[in-house]
């Protein structure tokens, strides 16, 4: 296997990791169609260069098993658009106008952003406009997609929002508060839902969820923590 081979498995491995949590090395292999023997090679070598962790399984019998996730320096070969340069940034900005101005001043920030992804959403159904948001935030590089949640609850239908890479996880672990602003940005961009934090990665979870539900006779657009 060449060089440039062996990096793109590696690359594989990472973002199945991050996609799925954790996983065994037979689990991989079998999931990326390559020898256990090379797999066990590659996480072998990821882990010298503290890409991933590993721990043993926990219960069954026989011979333990090795679970292997991302380490946070892991987590950092994905998209990461605002790093140290935007934490800096606010802290220069909480220096300068003060906590609460700062935090007006980033609420403002979301409001357009969520205003922005509503008129790139349109007019179409819940579902439609939760296909398409996830389509805009891939392309910011959260890795996200979307499964509907069945059976509706009241008749009201809802969807699973699954982030599994957080493009401002550097800014989010300082402030965490910038996430609270990420519910009211989906509620406001997607109209007449509400919006639930299912998971969060910097509580550790292995991805950010939302639950997204329709609003029936008249709710009004709500987000919640």
């Amino acid at each position: 296997m060449s060089a440039l081979q062996q990096a793109s498995t590696k690359h594989d491995i990472l973002k199945y990791l991050l996609q799925q949590g954790e996983a065994t090395a037979q689990l991989l292999a079998e999931s990326l169609g390559i020898s256990p023997q090379a797999t066990r090679r590659h996480l072998k070598d990821l882990e010298a260069e503290g890409l991933i962790i590993h721990e043993a399984a926990r219960g069954g019998t026989g011979r333990p098993q090795h679970v292997y996730r991302l380490s946070q320096q892991g987590r950092s070969q994905f998209p990461d658009s605002y790093d140290e340069f935007a934490v800096n940034l606010l802290q220069t900005l909480a220096e300068t106008v003060g906590p609460d101005q700062m935090q007006s001043l980033l609420r403002q920030q979301w409001v357009r952003k969520a205003l922005d992804y509503r008129r790139q959403l349109g007019a179409g159904t819940l579902r439609d406009r939760v296909a398409r948001l996830v389509e805009l935030r891939r392309a910011e590089g959260y890795m996200a997609e979307w499964e509907p949640i069945e059976p509706a609850v009241d008749g009201a239908l809802q969807y699973l929002l699954i982030e599994h890479n957080c493009a401002i996880s550097t800014v989010a672990e300082s402030y965490p508060s910038v996430c609270a602003n990420e519910l009211e940005m989906f509620a406001i961009a997607l109209q007449d839902c509400k919006v639930e934090r299912t998971h969060w990665i910097v509580r550790g979870e292995h991805r950010c969820g939302y639950s997204i539900q329709e609003a029936t006779n008249g709710t009004i657009s709500s987000a919640a923590c």
